[in-house]
Order: C-alpha cells, then structure tokens, then sequence
C-alpha cells in the first residue's frame, strides 16, 4: 500500500475483491459464499457516503435530519481507552459506560471533540436504524430479494463514532456490513480458529457477546501461545467509503476505525426459520447438561449429535416410515412449538 493509504501496514493476506456488483442485483453466489467478499464501491452512491466524503459536519447535519428524537444507547470511553472498548483490568466490568442519551447531542459531541489530539471515545454499536433514523434508508438501502436470502428480509443498522477498536468476535447471523463514511480494517478468522482466539467471558461482555482476549496489536505470545496459529488462517478486508464486506455466519471479526468521523450501516440476516430458534440457547443447554459429564458419556453424546444433528437430516429417517418421524421430520410451526413446549416442560421440572 501507499504511504498515503489510511490503513495500516499488514502482513496478512486480504480478502477477495470484488467490483461493479449492483446494489439492486447482488449475485446469489455472494450469498452462498462460505468466505468473506469485499464488495468494492457497492454503496458509492448514497447520499450518506457522498456527505461524507465532503465533510464530517456535512454528514452530522444530514444524519439529523433523518433523526426522530428517540434517546438510544451510548457507548463513552475516556481518552485512555484509545477507543478500544474492552475490559477493566480485572475483567469484573467492561472499561466503558453506556448511557441513553439524545442521538444529535451524541453527534455533536463526536463533532466538537473532532480535532482534539486525545478525544473521549464515542460510540453507537447496532442502532437499528428504523427504529432512530427511519427516513435514512429512503436514499441510502440495498435491494435484497428475500428469496436470495432464504426467504427473510435483513435487518438494518448503524454504527457510529470516532476511532473504535471493537475487540474479536463471531455473530449468529450473516451479514453484509457498508462502510458508509470513515475507513474500516476487518481482521477475520474462520470459525474453525475459536480455540486459538482464545475467547473471553460470557458475562460481561463489552457488545453482547464473547470476545477474544488477544490485544492483537501486541499480542502477549506467552499468555496466548496459539494465537500465531490463527494468524495462519487470518485475513483482512480494509473498506474505503462506499465500500461493504460479505461477512458470513460465524466468522470471528474485530473492526476498527480509523478516522474521527466513522459510520458504518450493515444488514443481518439468518435462512432459518424463526420457530427454530437460537442455536446460541442449545449451546448453554450443553454446558448445564453435558460439559461436565464423565468423558465416556460425553463422547457417546458426541456420536449421537454428530447422527441426529450434524449430519444429513435424512440419515436419521430415512430408513423409517414417515408416519414414525415425528421430531426428525422437517421442522414446521406446529412440530416447533410441541418440541419448545417438550423443552419448557423438562426444563421446568
């Protein structure tokens, strides 16, 4: 990269690129990809991208303009945090404060602290943008076709602040993330490295779910030996405004921004049916009932996930008449609520 370039220096090889992609017609094989794909330039267009790139003051008055008056969450971080938002020392509480607070004071704040040599940390993490800002997706929105994603229709939402370091993680849902104004590096790694990425706590946590411990900008090697293993499978994606990033399920991610003035609108969805569930729910179902089982009935249980849950769904029926399946038939609303009903009940015993 060129001195110029606002990204830092890095050895990790970076994501594919791809370019010309239509905003109204993006390739079902992006939504299929098992990988992360750089969109370039998907987004160039909207008017929150271009009042950006004139100035940041530009893009506060535009973004208040679409503002309802709705208080929201507000991350605050004082200047020592560096906009890293993590854990206090002794990991009993996270290092910053959220408040609910008036989103166009919040703008401001961000505005009158722009060219401060060490500014407070300011962040909106995930505001559902319908919610805030119910006008900014009449200019500034993807056309999905829900059958291209399963059916669903994604949820839109806005992230901003000045510099953020959000810390590594993996989301549930798929995603397609749109650096609106401002330059964003992901750093990713396949959910195959959670162990070498050595994950933190589930309660607390600094956005709602488990982050890895590694500053992997001074990566303590002693303490996290395997974390250079992950580094093998690592990429990154840097996005200039206008630019998005596919990001699929699972994919462990950290994000930073780099400029003073930093938005960010991504998309999320899951093709599962909502009468299925969160797969996050049977993971703490598992650690109440199985994690601390002797380990020869833990490694028949594994066999047995691996037969009726990890494997083809036919594998399990289709050796038996159909009128017999019953929980292994495909899953519908009526046989979903019977198993959530099944669930409650065992559970409440």
């Amino acid at each position: 990269m060129s001195k110029s370039s606002p990204f830092p220096s890095s050895s990790l090889p970076l994501v594919e690129v791809v370019e010309n992609v239509d905003i109204n017609s993006i390739p079902q094989d992006i939504f299929d990809s098992e990988v992360p794909i750089v969109l370039k330039g998907l987004v160039k267009n909207w008017p929150l991208v271009q009042k950006g790139l004139n100035s940041p003051q530009m893009a506060v008055k535009y973004l208040k303009s679409h503002y309802n008056g709705k208080p929201a969450g507000a991350y605050y971080g004082s200047p020592e945090i560096e906009g890293r938002y993590f854990y206090n020392d002794t990991l009993s509480a996270c290092n910053f404060s959220i408040k609910k607070t008036q989103l166009d004071e919040f703008l401001d704040s961000i505005i009158e602290h722009l060219n401060a040599p060490q500014p407070p940390s300011f962040y909106i993490a995930s505001n559902d943008i319908k919610q805030h800002f119910p006008t900014l997706l009449n200019d500034n929105d993807i056309c999905f076709d829900p059958r291209a994603l399963g059916g669903v229709v994604p949820r839109a939402s806005i992230w901003i602040g000045n510099k953020t370091l959000v810390s590594c993680h993996y989301d549930e849902l798929s995603n397609i993330a749109c650096c609106a104004i401002g330059h964003r590096r992901f750093t990713l790694f396949p959910p195959a490295q959670i162990e070498n990425l050595y994950p933190g706590p589930f309660h607390p946590t600094p956005g709602g779910q488990v982050v890895s411990m590694v500053d992997f900008s001074n990566p303590d090697y002693v303490k996290f030996p395997k974390f250079k293993q992950a580094l093998e499978h690592a990429c990154i994606a840097d996005l200039s405004p206008g630019d998005a990033l596919f990001l699929p399920t699972m994919w462990w991610h950290q994000v930073e921004s780099f400029d003073r003035f930093n938005t960010l609108v991504n998309y999320w969805w899951t093709p599962s049916h909502p009468m299925m569930g969160k797969a996050s729910t049977v993971l703490m179902h598992a650690l109440l009932s199985l994690r601390d089982q002797p380990e020869l009935e833990k490694a028949a249980w594994k066999h047995i996930f691996d037969y009726y849950v990890f494997a083809d769904p036919d594998l399990s029926r289709e050796h038996l008449p159909e009128h017999t399946w019953g929980v292994l038939a495909p899953p519908n609303d009526i046989r979903a609520r019977q198993l959530k009903a099944n669930i409650l009940n065992k559970l409440n015993r």
